[in-house]
Formats: structure tokens, C-alpha cells, sequence
């Protein structure tokens, strides 16, 4: 394993872990529903960073595409949780989907 994965590994293992923990969060507020998008960004959000992860773990030839792929996902799901700032476990997980999504942009370069 390179030790430039090292970073972005560990932002994808945090940014999974967040987003799980908000996840969970959110399907027990009351109004549900509402955050029906959220629920489901944090599982994209969630699955792309245990991918991108597994994917500098082994050093796949894709890792630039993939990296590139979950900073996407994980500024959306930054944007998605922000709508919903009122709710702590949401506005923790945006900013930890933000610093996610900048290491894997620099690891897609």
C-alpha cells in the first residue's frame, strides 16, 4: 500500500462510519419522510467509501476513477445533510462527508 493512500483511507473509513451512525440517526427522528434523501445519499455515501477504501487497499488499476467517483458522492452527501443542519448527527456528518470528498479528489488526480 502507498503512503499517500494512508490519508484518504482513513477520510474514507471515517466518512463510512459517519455516515452509518447518521443513517441511524435519521431513521429514528420522527419525521422520517423528510429525510428520505438524506437516508438515502448516506447509503451511497457509505458504500462508495468502504469501495473506495477496498480499492486502495488492494491497489486497483481503478482507483483514480473510484476516488474520483466518492468525492463526488461524498460532496453530495455533504450538500444533502446540510439541509437538515438542525439535526446534529446531520451537520457532524456533512462536514465530515466535505473532508472526505477533498482527499479523494486529490487521490483521483
Amino acid at each position: 500500500m502507498q503512503m499517500n493512500f494512508e490519508e484518504c483511507i482513513r477520510a474514507c473509513i471515517e466518512c463510512m462510519e459517519s455516515c452509518n451512525k447518521c443513517f441511524d440517526a435519521c431513521l429514528k427522528e420522527d419525521n422520517v419522510k423528510m429525510l428520505a434523501e438524506c437516508i438515502r445519499t448516506l447509503r451511497e455515501c457509505a458504500d462508495i467509501c468502504a469501495l473506495a477504501t477496498k480499492s486502495m487497499q488492494t491497489n486497483s488499476p481503478f482507483i483514480n476513477q473510484i476516488c474520483q467517483l466518492c468525492s463526488e458522492i461524498c460532496q453530495a452527501c455533504g450538500d444533502t445533510c446540510n439541509k437538515h443542519e438542525h439535526h446534529q448527527h446531520c451537520k457532524e456528518c456533512a462536514e465530515v462527508c466535505y473532508r472526505c470528498a477533498e482527499s479523494c479528489r486529490k487521490m483521483a488526480v
